[in-house]
Formats: structure tokens, sequence, C-alpha cells
């Protein structure tokens, strides 16, 4: 018999989707005190049956029947953030955490539980009806924090047997329970990370099991554990999570995922490990795990996985953290798979879901990275290729430029007309105002601009007669100006490193005001 429902109570209480209706009484204060104070003693008479009888079933079945019974009318309070309270207030969270681990493994689900499809449907998170009583909410949460309620649905997790479709479901429920609450208060993903969480997401990733709905839900939680998180992903590096997302996306160099579903997961692998890699001590690991050879070979084998690779080598190797997967992307012959696509925007690329803007933007990144990480013989690599087949790569820059140039100079002229029929209007323009055009201008292509106008700086002041010839030539033949260059590399210095400390965001301001002085 499916005994005991706690889980879904707990999940009903975040996802506001119970709809149960208590024998048809108005709910109030005063039932729900009733209905509580009704479970706690269920709940006692339950475990003292269990106790006193611990062979015999027959002796507790009716009572774990009637635990049951109470713990469904219970999701009731779910649709109720203001009665919240009373859970702390009543002690009714620390005796539904105790049930966690109850003997019966059926405390994790009943039937039937919500589907464990991609879209999750009937039961999704209402943040705002969470938000209609954040006090509520927020009394709730720091009660199932205070009771280790991580901690404890990790163990329980770990004694369930996805073998069985019920049990399974019981993960699923708990990885909802997890989601809901990161999205409501996204700071306890330290805790929840701490608590275990990461160790069991990084175990059941690598389970040797067929696809299912279990392991794209791992896949989500992971990436939003890790998002915006420097602790989570210190964490992740140190659990030898690396090479853990590694091992999973390596599958994706050959062929290509199955399903929607499959995809999805890849993509949130993906997203993890680009968002590990901001994080120092992960370019480290990520180099050391042949990172880089795996997302070189995906570029070239030209499947699904190659949009993606092509991000992850982006993060690897931008800022002065990359400079030795910079170096070891050119001993891997990366040059020979980057410039291919630096030459042309391959069709699959926006088939995949990656815009010609997207792809450009991380091909430039991976090359304005390269030009200011690399020294020696690689740094000589780099720039005999711009040399190849009589400058053809410069030709294919100044076209970039010029391409992202207007599209830019348009959005800048739209901007200064709405300006100007603001101060017509006698409108002040806010810094909220001032942001919204600064992202039109991203949006427009700005970045990518800027990234194309560095490589060109660079590469005139290489030493290379040819390449500075070339670039001054086209710039002249197109009417372009070298006044317009340097206006953008100015405004770049000025936005370039945010978050970092204020010493290298100086350095290399400086470096690239000494670039445009020879220029």
């Amino acid at each position: 018999a499916k005994c005991v429902s706690l889980l879904p109570t707990l999940f009903s209480v975040f996802h506001l989707g119970s709809t149960s209706v208590l024998q048809g009484e108005p709910v109030d204060e005063s039932s729900v005190k009733k209905m509580i104070l009704t479970f706690e003693k269920r709940s006692y008479k339950n475990q003292e049956l269990r106790i006193k009888f611990p062979d015999n079933p027959e002796k507790f079945m009716e009572a774990e029947l009637d635990l049951n019974d109470i713990i469904q009318e219970m999701h009731v309070v779910a649709t109720m953030p203001d009665l919240y309270h009373l859970l702390v207030e009543l002690n009714a969270v620390h005796s539904l955490l105790g049930l966690l681990s109850h003997e019966n493994t059926d405390i994790l689900h009943h039937g039937p539980p919500q589907p464990p499809t991609r879209d999750r449907p009937g039961e999704l998170t209402d943040i705002d009806t969470l938000q209609e009583s954040e006090e509520g909410a927020e009394v709730l949460i720091d009660a199932l924090l205070e009771g280790q309620v991580v901690a404890l649905l990790v163990q329980n997790m770990e004694r369930l047997d996805e073998q069985v479709k019920e049990e399974a479901d019981g993960v699923y429920n708990t990885l909802a329970i997890v989601e809901n609450m990161a999205e409501f208060r996204p700071g306890l993903c330290t805790e929840a990370a701490q608590q275990g969480l990461m160790q069991w997401l990084l175990k059941r990733v690598k389970a040797k099991l067929p696809f299912e709905a279990n392991k794209l839900y791992c896949s989500e939680i992971l990436a939003i554990v890790l998002q915006n998180n420097d602790s989570t992903r210190e964490l992740l590096g140190e659990m030898d999570g690396i090479d853990v997302l590694l091992q999973q996306l390596s599958v994706f160099k050959r062929h290509n995922p199955s399903t929607a579903e499959e995809q999805e997961m890849m993509e949130n692998l993906f997203d993890s490990l680009c968002s590990c890699l901001m994080l120092s001590a992960n370019r480290d690991r990520f180099l050391k795990g042949e990172g880089l050879q795996l997302m070189n070979l995906m570029l070239r084998e030209k499947k699904m996985s190659r949009t993606s690779a092509l991000k992850v080598l982006d993060h690897g190797m931008t800022g002065p953290e990359g400079t030795d997967n910079c170096h070891k992307f050119v001993d891997i012959l990366g040059l020979r798979t980057i410039f291919p696509l630096f030459m042309k925007t391959p069709k699959k690329m926006k088939k995949a879901g990656l815009s010609e803007k997207e792809h450009e933007e991380h091909v430039s990144s991976i090359i304005s990275s390269m030009l200011r990480n690399l020294k020696a013989q690689q740094r000589s690599r780099l720039l005999s290729k711009f040399t190849e087949n009589d400058c053809e790569k410069v030709d294919r820059l100044m076209e970039l430029h010029f391409t992202y140039l207007e599209a830019v100079q348009q959005a800048d002229k739209r901007i200064e007309g709405e300006k100007h029929e603001m101060v017509r209007r006698g409108e002040i323009l806010d810094d909220g105002l001032e942001d919204e055009f600064y992202l039109r201008r991203l949006d427009a292509g700005l970045f990518v601009l800027q990234l194309i106008c560095y490589i060109m700086v660079e590469i005139s002041n290489s030493g290379i007669a040819q390449l500075h010839q070339r670039v001054h030539q086209i710039l002249n033949l197109r009417g372009g100006s070298l006044k317009v260059v340097r206006h953008i590399m100015r405004e770049y210095a000025e936005s370039i490193g945010d978050g970092k400390a204020t010493e290298f965001k100086e350095a290399e301001k400086k470096r690239i005001m000494d670039l445009l002085e020879n220029f």
C-alpha cells in the first residue's frame, strides 16, 4: 500500500499546485491548526505502533493509512502562504522532516505523482503566489533549512531505487522541491551543495543508466546551482566534477542527441561547464582533463555539440586566467579548426540555434584572447595565419568590421533620435534608460565590433608590415576612419575587466591605449 505521502505535501508547498478542499469546509487559521494537530497525533501514534510492533505490519497499517489521509488533506495549506507560519509555530515542519526518514520509502511519493516530463505540466512553480506572502514563505524556508531539509532529501534519494517507477517519481519530486526553493531564494544553493546535493548530482549524472527524465532534471538543477556562484563552482572542481562533465559530454562528440530532451540535457551540461570555467582553478582542471582536445574534436566533427563547444572554448581562453589554455590550443593545432569558422559562419550553426552574431562573437573573442595571451612561438604561429593566402583573413576581418560598424551606427542613430525627442519633450534621461540604450547597442553588435577592432589594432602592432599595410589599405579603400576605430577601442578599454581587480583593469586599459598610439 502507498501509505504515506509527505513529499507531495512539501512539493505542493513550493509548487502551489494543489487545489484540494478540506471536506467542503472553508479553510481558515482555526481549521489549519486543527489539521496540524490531527497530523501530529497521527504521526506520533504511527511512530509508537511501529516501535511496539516492528515485525507485525497489520498492527500499524491502519494508523499509517490515517496518517496518509491527513497528509493528503494538508495539501490545501500549499495554496495559502499566509498560513505557512502555523506549520512552523506548531512544529509541523519538524514533524514532516522527521517523516523523511520513515521506514516506509513510500513516504517519498504517492500515486499518481506529477508526470515526469520535460515540461512538467500541472504543478508548475507559482512564484507569484509565494510572493503574495513573502513573509510566510521566508518563515517556512527558514524552518526547512534549519531542519537540514536538503541533507534529509539527499539521504532519501540515496535510498530510493529508480528502477521502480514510483521511487523514480519520488526522486523527481524531490528535485522539484530543491528547484523551487532555489528559485525563491537563490542564496541557498551554496548551503544545498554543501549538504550533499552537489555530490549526489554528480554521482547521478555519471550513473550508467539509460537517458530519462531524472537525468535531464539533474542536469538542470546542476546548472541552476552553479549559476553566479563561485562557492559551488569551487566545490564541483574539488569533487572532480570537471572530469564528470567532460566524460558525459564526450558522448556527443560523434553522435547527436537522439531526442529534444537529450539535447536539452547536453546544453545544461555545457552551461554548467561554462559556468565552472568562470573560476580560475577550474581552467587548470579543464586543461589537465583534456577539455581543449574534446572541444576541438567537437568543432571538427560538425555535430550538434559544435555550437556549445565554441562557447566553452571562449570561456576557457578569455582573460589572463586563460593563458595556459590559449598556448595549449595552438599546440593541439586548434588554429586549423578555429580559422575556417572565422572565414565562414557554417549553415549548421544557424540550424542549431546559434545566431550568426553569436557565432562571430565567440570566434572573434577566442582569436582576441589568443592575441592577448600568446607569447613566443605560439604567437608567431597565430600571426602567420593572417598572412596566409594573400592576407585573406585580414580581408574577412575588415569585411566583418564594416558590417558591424554599420549595424552599430544605425542603432546609435536611432538612439540619438530618441534622446533628442525626449529632450524636446522635457523628459529626463535616467540611468535605467542609459542602460537600456547600451543593451540595444550590444544587441546591434557593439561587443563584436569592439573585438574585431581589437584584433585589427593587435595585428597592426605585430611588427609584420604586410598586416599593418593591409588593414590601413582596406580602411582607406572603404572610406573607413582611424578616428572611429580609436573611439571604439577607447570605449572598449573603459568597459574591460568588469568584476576584475582594479590593478588588472588599469594595466589592461594602459596596454590597449599604448596599442592605439601606434595604430
